[in-house]
C-alpha cells in the first residue's frame, strides 16, 4: 500500500505511483503549466488558484507517471502491476478444475492469507483488528490471535522452561454498532472463541447524523453506500486512536475476490461470475479502499488489508471459478469458509454475508434515509447541478 512522488533534481525526473489496488489515495490535478499530486482533493484545490486547473482526477491504481519539469503534462502510462498471467494481459487467467483440486485450492487460500497477515503484522506500534463478526474480519482476527498466542508461548518460556508472568499481550479487537446490533453479538462470539481483548462501542443515530458532514469532507465522495458504511468506521477510528492504538488490520477485499455479495448467487455462468469479480476488484479504489483508508486516516489511524495482498489476490483469482461459485447448497465465499473452518465457531463460519452498514444496526440505514429526505427536497435534488 503506497502512493508517492519522487523527484531526482540532478536528472530533472519525477516519478509518482500508486499501489496495485488503490488502497492509498492519490489524486492528480492538471493546469496548462501546472501538475499537482496529493492524497486529498482538498490539498490540490488549496495549492492551485481557482481557474488555473483544467482537471482533477484520481491517479489510477497500479500505474506510474514519469515526467520532467519541462514536460509537465506527462501521461500516466506505465503499468507497474499486471495480474499474474500472460504478459501485458489485464485479465486474470483462472485454472480449470482438471488443473487444480478443490482441496489444493483451499490449502492455497489458507497458506497465502496467513502469509499476508504475517507481513502486515510487522509493526513497532500498538496494533489491533477491526472485528465486525462477519466472516472476513473474523478470519483475520483468528489468524492474528493464533500467531500472538504462539509468540507468547515462546516468550513466556525461559531457558529453564519455567513460565514467566508477563503483561497481557492478547489481541485487541474492536467493534461498533447501535445497541443490539447483529455485529456486536457475532463479534463477541468470535472474541470469546479466539481469546482477544475485545472492546465493544455503541453509537447513537444522532451521533452518526452529526458526523455526516465531516465524514463526507474526509471521504471526498458522495457515493451513498460508501458514506453510509464509512460513518460508523469513522466514529470507531476516533475511539481506537484515543486509546493509543495506531494500526489495525481489516477485512476489505474478500467479497470482491471471492464473489461474496448475495447477488453473485444469480450469476448465469462461470464467465459472468469471473468477470464481475474482476470488475469489483479493479473498482475497489472507488469504494471500500477509499472508505477504509480515509475513515481511519481522518484520525491518524493506519489500516492494513491482508485480503488485498498482491500474492493473495493473484493466487485466488487464478483458482477455478467453479470453486468460487455459490448456489446449489454452497454459501458465498465457500472456499474461504472451508479454509478456516477449524479456526472459528460454525455460527461464524456459516454466517451469511451482511453489509457493514446493515450489521451495525438496521435502524441506521432507515434513519439516514429519513434524515436526508428531510434536508433535501426532490426538486432541490433534481436541480442540484444548476446550483
Amino acid at each position: 500500500m503506497f502512493a508517492f512522488v519522487l523527484y531526482d533534481k540532478q536528472k530533472n525526473l519525477m516519478w509518482s505511483a500508486r499501489d496495485p489496488f488503490g488502497i492509498t489515495s492519490l489524486y492528480i490535478g492538471k493546469g496548462e503549466d501546472l501538475l499537482v499530486l496529493a492524497s486529498e482533493i482538498k490539498a490540490i484545490e488549496a495549492s492551485m488558484p481557482r481557474g488555473e486547473f483544467t482537471s482533477i482526477e484520481e491517479f489510477p491504481p497500479g500505474q506510474m507517471l514519469t515526467t520532467t519539469t519541462n514536460e509537465i503534462q506527462g501521461n500516466v502510462s506505465t503499468c507497474i502491476y499486471h495480474p499474474a498471467l500472460l504478459p501485458g494481459n489485464q485479465q486474470w487467467k483462472a485454472c480449470s478444475t482438471q488443473m487444480m483440486e478443490y482441496t489444493d485450492a483451499v490449502s492455497r487460500v489458507r497458506r497465502t492469507l496467513i502469509s499476508a497477515v504475517e507481513k502486515r503484522e510487522m509493526s513497532d506500534v500498538p496494533s489491533g483488528v477491526l472485528l465486525s463478526g462477519g466472516l472476513d474480519s473474523s478470519v483475520i482476527a483468528a489468524i492474528m490471535s493464533s500467531r500472538r498466542r504462539k509468540q507468547q508461548d515462546i516468550s513466556n518460556t525461559t531457558p529453564d522452561n519455567e513460565k514467566l508472568v508477563l503483561e497481557d499481550h492478547r489481541l485487541q479487537s474492536f467493534s461498533i454498532g447501535l445497541k443490539g446490533s447483529p455485529d456486536h453479538a457475532a463479534a463477541k462470539v468470535v472474541a470469546d472463541h479466539i481469546g482477544s481483548h475485545h472492546h465493544e462501542f455503541h453509537f447513537t443515530i444522532q451521533e452518526a447524523l452529526d458526523a455526516l458532514p465531516e465524514v463526507i469532507r474526509h471521504l471526498e465522495t458522495y457515493d451513498v453506500t460508501t458514506i453510509r458504511a464509512s460513518t460508523p468506521m469513522f466514529l470507531l477510528s476516533r475511539i481506537i486512536k484515543a486509546r493509543g492504538i495506531k494500526m489495525v488490520l481489516s477485512g476489505e477485499g474478500s467479497d470482491e475476490i471471492f464473489g461474496g455479495y448475495l447477488y453473485f448467487h444469480k450469476a448465469p455462468s462461470e464467465e459472468a461470475f469471473k468477470a464481475e469479480c474482476e470488475r469489483r476488484v479493479k473498482d475497489l479504489h472507488y469504494f471500500d479502499c477509499l472508505r477504509a483508508n480515509k475513515s481511519t486516516m481522518a484520525w491518524g489511524l493506519e489500516v492494513r488489508v491482508p485480503f488485498l495482498d498482491k500474492q493473495f489476490v493473484d493466487t485466488c483469482m487464478q483458482i477455478p471459478t467453479a470453486y468460487k461459485m455459490c448456489g446449489n447448497g454452497k454459501l458465498e465465499k465457500q472456499l474461504l469458509r472451508d479454509a478456516f473452518r477449524d479456526d472459528l465457531p460454525s455460527a461464524i463460519i456459516d454466517r451469511q454475508k451482511e453489509q457493514f452498514s446493515d450489521g451495525v444496526g438496521y435502524q441506521w440505514i432507515d434513519q439516514v434515509k429519513e434524515y436526508t429526505a428531510s434536508q433535501i427536497t426532490d426538486d432541490e435534488f433534481t436541480t442540484r447541478t444548476k446550483r
